[in-house]
């Protein structure tokens, strides 16, 4: 999911090099004061994309309390894989994290590969962002309740759209496909763009992309967003009702969160947290998270890792009741 708000893509070009400051990175040395150096945060995702400005956003503040720099290190590529895979091989000392996603970890689940509830050290939850199931505004439906009743009048013969097979936004209708018994066959599509102007076409009838996707759409009126995923309604999507107010229980977040290597000393796990938890209660980086279409968190490891357990276990149960589960390891 992109963002493109101009001054956050001004935010985006901020980077320092990765590649000229590791390249020169001292070998770490346990008596030094943590951050000792330069800290790189791994982003699954390319420059100008959500995890990427939330990822500088945090990072600037970041780099402002160590009076260290913070380099965002941009490593896209087969659903997160590629740079999972870069921080299973970083030294555990702190100096490198990774900002994972709800993507990220529903990938690796269904390869069964690098898990992130167990196989990383959890830091904090960074924030998080509600998804919309949107449809056309063609269509004669205003509300989750209509779209439910004009859906199950038509079992198998409406389209929904997702980003890509198994992606979140597949898994966001699969989910809401299951509680509710609706029957509708899936579409997968290379990116939201797309899926949004197949949607706005007709060619397509229904799609759950993130929130902060989709305000470009609808000002054109031709994209009607009947209900967020949050359990509450959120500015993040103003006058656009919970999805749980019509299907009790259902919830859907997206989320940032901060992993380091499983080795990571305890202590130096506890500063990051805590040092994570001031920022993120700094008003103005709240505004601009939210400004990037995410609501800024802040937890101890310990809640971060019960959470993410608990979504590991919420979609190895999608994943393996729909056959997406995949074998193999490392």
């Amino acid at each position: 999911m992109r963002f493109t708000q101009k001054k956050f893509i001004t935010a985006a070009t901020t980077a320092i090099s990765a590649s000229a400051i590791f390249a020169a990175a001292p070998t770490p040395v346990a008596a030094q004061a943590y951050p000792a150096r330069p800290v790189r945060m791994i982003v699954a995702n390319g420059a100008g994309s959500a995890p990427d400005v939330i990822a500088r956003l945090v990072g600037m503040r970041l780099a402002e309390l160590w009076g260290q720099p913070v380099v965002i290190d941009n490593r896209s590529g087969a659903t997160g894989l590629i740079a999972i895979e870069l921080l299973a091989r970083s030294a555990p000392d702190g100096h490198t994290m990774f900002l994972s996603t709800m993507t990220q970890l529903i990938a690796m689940v269904q390869n069964q590969r690098y898990l992130l509830a167990t196989e990383f050290a959890p830091v904090t939850l960074v924030g998080t962002t509600p998804f919309a199931i949107v449809v056309s505004s063609s269509l004669p439906v205003k509300s989750i309740g209509e779209w439910i009743t004009y859906a199950k009048a038509r079992p198998g013969q409406l389209l929904y759209a997702s980003g890509g097979t198994w992606g979140s936004s597949h898994m966001c209708i699969e989910s809401f496909n299951a509680i509710t018994g609706l029957k509708m066959t899936h579409v997968p599509y290379a990116n939201t763009v797309n899926a949004m102007t197949d949607l706005i076409g007709g060619n397509i009838h229904t799609y759950c992309p993130a929130v902060p996707s989709i305000p470009a759409f609808t000002q054109s009126g031709k994209i009607r967003s009947l209900g967020v995923t949050y359990q509450k309604p959120t500015r993040l999507l103003p006058g656009v009702p919970p999805i749980s107010d019509t299907v009790p229980g259902f919830e859907l977040l997206g989320w940032y969160g901060m992993n380091v290597p499983l080795k990571t000393p305890v202590d130096v796990i506890k500063k990051l947290s805590a040092d994570l938890v001031k920022v993120l209660k700094i008003p103005e980086l709240q505004e601009r998270m939210q400004a990037a279409g995410a609501d800024a968190a802040g937890t101890t490891p310990a809640e971060f890792a019960t959470f993410m357990q608990k979504d590991t276990e919420r979609w190895t149960k999608i994943l393996r009741d729909n056959g997406a589960i995949k074998t193999g390891g490392k």
